[in-house]
């Protein structure tokens, strides 16, 4: 693998477009730390009149943009190389600066809490104010669950420590852990690493995919008991944070933060249970369509469709995704020129290189994508995903006040999928030849398995995990492995579990974000349903003022912007309808 100095610069980031020299880096870093007192006068005086009140609210937001970006800037680096040093130095200094202007924002959150109605309506009251109607509304309804002012700068300063369970754990699944060689296709020994093991995964060869599985989950049950104290600890102060502030249960606290109703959550766990005999059906359709005479969780993951050539190198994903995306107007697309123009993204692996993909906005500049990009048909879908993401933080970005730009978690999956079932459903439409109809079919039909499917097991996982240690139970590693075994047996009936997949859920990384994944699963559900509305109707007028939305309005209501209404089980129940008439038709085709 080669290092990140060998690398081609064509398909790499240009961090020049966030600093464009050392020297702007350590004088943002200066100006940051002379803000940090200034903002504290701000807070002094904060409650002195409307200006010092509008001074205060304005100074915090102009000091948390240029803290955001140093972030993001070191998360970047980071993320880049996180064996370079200098890199890791920038991290570390740029997110104990956050830590620092965290501990301010606590103390506004805090006196905001604090303040007497009739004295912050008064405030509000202008025009002035108006950009931080929908930040103060949310504060006020946070009052129930707010400490002292103390007391919170004590949980802030925690942040920090708080954040260990998840650096340590990506310093070393990114960096020191490493995989013993798997054998290819060709018999030969292969580096097996996080960014290739798909690859084997996918392999025609059983006896490739379940050597590959074995060896990578097999490399992870080594350290369990290190990954079953990393995950505890976090656990624990999840719970412990959310008793302190007085919340029922860490899940009910991770969901009242944007405002989402149990039920969602509950409707998403319910609809897919009824709907488990679906996933007996295609993993039957599995078994049979690949010969085997027993399917194992080893062969969830290789095309049921042999000898299907679904190579699209990267210079091919652009033109198959604009053209995927075109219902979505002309404006999306001269943005997606951009996105490859312009460098958005860091297309290909390298020694040290965070595995995975994202996309992280930057207000005021643009989005930075990372992708490890392979050739393949799932790589071109990865970038389709990631620019929905990146789409969605330009528009909000663009349309929003720095204060009201970032959009909920909980929406964050829906524009990413809107680009995924879009670029489903323009194959599906453009194919006719059997086998290669079959294959996307297989690949829409994988997207419910692992979207809807898998996402909504590991949201149950979390559930029972802080359930457990809420309730006194050790979170060791047998029993965090029993309770993940439990459900895999649960949710893919028929199929056999080997050993080793108990061990699947230390390779998890979302975990470190709590209950966070359930949102990937009515994410998918929800942009299944507009997407199919906007090729159904044409019109995406709905669907583009959602992504410009931001967080000015709570993610729920912002949804019923572009017709999704998850407060009722229907865009969930409607998605796996889909999924299985998807398995009716591949059945029909195999």
């Amino acid at each position: 693998m080669k290092n990140r100095q060998e690398m081609d610069p064509r398909y790499m980031w240009d961090f020049t477009q966030l600093y464009s020299d050392s020297t702007q880096v350590e004088k943002a870093f200066s100006e940051l730390g002379e803000e940090m007192t200034a903002i504290d006068g701000l807070l002094e005086s904060m409650e002195k009149d409307r200006e010092s009140f509008i001074a205060c609210l304005d100074g915090i937001c102009a000091s948390a943009q240029k803290a955001e970006k140093l972030a993001i800037y070191g998360m970047l680096s980071m993320s880049a190389d996180s064996t370079d040093p200098a890199s890791q130095e920038l991290e570390d200094r740029s997110r104990r600066i956050m830590v620092s202007f965290s501990e301010r924002m606590s103390v506004l959150e805090s006196r905001l809490g604090a303040m007497d109605e009739d004295v912050l309506d008064s405030f509000m009251d202008c025009p002035q104010a108006e950009k931080y109607a929908h930040f103060v509304d949310n504060i006020r309804r946070f009052r129930p669950h707010m400490l002292s002012e103390e007391m919170e700068v004590f949980l802030a300063k925690l942040s920090d420590f708080a954040g260990t369970p998840d650096n340590v754990y990506s310093m070393f699944t990114d960096s020191d852990l490493t995989f013993p060689d798997t054998h290819g296709d060709d018999g030969e020994p292969k580096t097996l690493t996080n960014g290739n093991f798909n690859i084997f995964r996918e392999s025609r060869s059983r006896q490739v995919r379940e050597e590959a599985f074995n060896n990578y989950l097999g490399q992870y049950g080594r350290y369990i008991n290190t990954f079953a104290v990393l995950y505890s600890s976090m656990v624990k102060f999840d719970n412990l944070n959310a008793e302190t502030r007085k919340y029922s249960s860490a899940m009910e606290s991770a969901l009242f933060a944007n405002d989402i109703p149990p039920c969602v959550y509950t409707n998403l766990v319910s609809s897919v249970h009824n709907r488990l005999g679906a996933m007996k059906k295609y993993t039957a359709l599995r078994k049979k369509a690949l010969g085997l005479g027993n399917i194992d969780m080893f062969d969830l993951y290789v095309p049921m469709v042999a000898d299907v050539d679904m190579n699209v190198p990267f210079g091919e994903a652009r033109d198959l995704i604009k053209a995927a995306l075109a219902p979505l107007g002309d404006e999306y697309l001269s943005l997606l020129d951009r996105a490859f123009d312009e460098k958005w993204m860091d297309v290909y692996e390298n020694k040290g290189k965070r595995s995975g993909a994202f996309s992280c906005g930057v207000y005021g500049v643009h989005p930075f994508v990372l992708l490890n990009y392979t050739d393949t048909l799932d790589d071109a879908y990865t970038v389709a995903h990631e620019l929905g993401h990146s789409m969605h933080s330009f528009f909000s970005d663009r349309a929003q006040e720095f204060v009201n730009h970032d959009y909920s978690i909980f929406v964050a999956e829906v524009a990413s999928t809107v680009n995924e079932v879009l670029l489903t459903l323009y194959l599906l439409e453009k194919e006719t030849e059997p086998s290669r109809r079959a294959s996307i079919l297989n690949k829409f039909a994988e997207g419910f398995r692992t979207t809807v499917y898998r996402q909504t097991l590991f949201a149950e996982f979390e559930q029972k995990a802080h359930e457990a240690a809420a309730a006194g139970t050790a979170l060791n590693a047998q029993n965090l492995c029993s309770i993940y075994r439990g459900l895999v047996e649960t949710y893919y009936e028929g199929a056999g579990v080997p050993d080793v997949m108990k061990y699947e859920w230390s390779y998890i990384p979302h975990f470190y974000s709590p209950f966070y994944v359930y949102q990937y699963a009515t994410g998918f559900s929800s942009a299944v349903a507009i997407a199919r509305r906007i090729r159904e109707t044409g019109d995406a007028s709905g669907y583009l003022k959602f992504l410009s939305l931001g967080g000015s309005v709570y993610p729920v209501e912002a949804l019923k912007t572009a017709g999704v209404d998850l407060t009722l089980p229907d865009a969930v129940d409607d998605a796996l309808a889909l999924f299985e008439q998807t398995v009716d038709e591949l059945e029909q085709l195999l």
